[in-house]
């Protein structure tokens, strides 16, 4: 835990940052906002504490520009509500005023050094890759970790992360497919000060950041195929360029990788490099769905209903027979995750000492059991299109499906990619040689008002 304190070193800080040491944590101070700034640009960190009567909203809007996610604690000598009011508006997570009270400061860690997410598991083939995982964690080798959208790969990846020799050592996630191409090179990366426009000073990217720890690049197939070779070489040689930078920075890492997709067939399309995929494949840690683990289902929901009902203030309840056997039944094509979504929903719908299958239902209001699922509406939808697919090309067959998927989402280009099955960069190229031939095309949060073809 690395906690950062922004401030006039009064003996109140001091006192908070005694405390903090003894918790565990490695202490820095910054004398204000702008050498607060610098440290995490240069450092990196878990946790900042800053003095309420220094500008919160500035610095957690400099965060922000800077991409820089590390949460902001104001605190104060005051427990002046209207001061603790005006520091959450700004921007900070929590106020703690000072002097500060010794288990409030070690909760206070103790809530963002957790990750949030228990690792819960029953099933004798998720009991293989388990023990697979704990076997390889104190290595360093690079793991690839694959499975379905919702299975729980991050999760997964936090475990090894746990049982390494790193752990004590920062753990550090990318999503490569919810950063814009143009941003992912200086996230990964970092840069200098005037490497581009709005590169007000040097920042370490992510992999700096992670030193001596874990690098997760999830989703890592969405990476453009030029960063890749850039990746493969700071793998090979742990070395990277800042963007702008004249000199390589070492780094010691240990990557892990996750992919809801085969990156073998992603390979043989061109869209990854064969290469790289040796490297991270050094161990493949596949995460099967939660319908092929059945023995998860019912210790998932169980765990997941004591853990919403203490979140909520609620008394912890059993699942009813009938609501046992409706879950065990469902098929679960969201996984993990969409189990979680439900049992927190019949949680807060659950009215007596069980939670009965009344409760148990979809985020529409229907009962889990009675709905067609997208399987099966997609399958059915499918079938009566390809009635009127006969005399169409094959590229005006595309260009439809791409738009009617891009609409449905609306205009939001990773899910569209998502169920399309293909890259985002693919689906952006596809996009813009539509705009070219002037057809509409949905922006993020609209749909296509008129569409522009036959």
């Amino acid at each position: 835990m690395r906690l950062l304190i922004v401030g006039r070193l009064s003996g109140e800080l001091v006192t908070a940052s005694k405390i903090a040491m003894n918790r565990g944590a490695a202490v820095t101070h910054a004398d204000g906002i702008e050498q607060g700034l610098a440290v995490l640009r240069a450092r990196g960190g878990d946790l900042v504490m800053v003095e309420v009567s220094l500008d919160i909203r500035r610095f957690v809007t400099a965060l922000a520009e800077e991409r820089i996610r590390t949460p902001v604690v104001a605190c104060g000598i005051t427990a002046d509500a209207k001061a603790a009011v005006a520091a959450i508006q700004a921007g900070a997570k929590e106020y703690i005023p000072l002097p500060p009270d010794p288990e409030m400061i070690a909760a206070v860690l103790e809530a963002v050094a957790a990750d949030g997410r228990s690792f819960v598991w029953r099933d004798p083939s998720m009991e293989r890759v388990v023990k697979l995982a704990e076997q390889i964690a104190r290595s360093d080798a690079s793991v690839l970790i694959t499975g379905e959208s919702g299975t729980g790969k991050e999760v997964l990846a936090r475990h090894v992360h746990a049982r390494s020799n790193r752990a004590n050592k920062p753990f550090v996630s990318v999503n490569c497919a919810a950063i814009p191409e143009a941003l992912l090179e200086s996230e990964l990366f970092g840069h200098e000060k005037g490497a581009f426009t709005g590169a007000v000073a040097r920042r370490i990217g992510r992999f700096e950041e992670a030193n001596g720890g874990t690098l997760l690049l999830d989703e890592i197939s969405e990476m453009d195929v030029r960063l890749q070779s850039k990746l493969l070489r700071a793998l090979q040689e742990r070395v990277i360029d800042r963007v702008g930078g004249s000199a390589p920075v070492k780094v010691d890492i240990r990557v892990l990788a996750t992919s809801n997709r085969q990156l073998a067939e992603e390979v043989k399309k061109g869209t990854f490099r064969e290469d790289l995929y040796y490297r991270l494949n050094v161990v493949h840690l596949r995460i099967p769905a939660l319908r092929e683990r059945p023995a998860d289902i019912l210790e998932l929901a169980a765990h997941f209903a004591k853990k919403y009902a203490e979140a909520n203030g609620l008394p912890v309840r059993p699942l009813s027979r009938e609501a046992t056997a409706l879950i065990t039944k469902s098929p679960w094509r969201g996984n993990v995750r969409e189990l979680e979504n439900t049992v927190h929903r019949a949680v807060l719908l659950a009215t007596g000492s069980e939670i009965g299958n009344d409760a148990v239902l979809t985020p529409e209001g229907d009962a889990i059991g009675a709905v067609v699922g997208p399987a099966e509406r997609a399958a059915q939808v499918a079938e009566a299109a390809t009635r009127g697919l006969v005399g169409r090309t094959v590229a005006d067959v595309e260009r439809d499906l791409i738009l009617d998927t891009l609409d449905h989402c609306l205009g939001n280009r990773t899910h569209a990619a998502k169920i399309l099955g293909i890259s985002i960069r693919t689906l952006r190229n596809k996009l813009n040689e539509y705009v070219q031939a002037g057809i509409g095309v949905a922006e993020p949060g609209s749909v296509r008002a008129v569409a522009a073809y036959g």
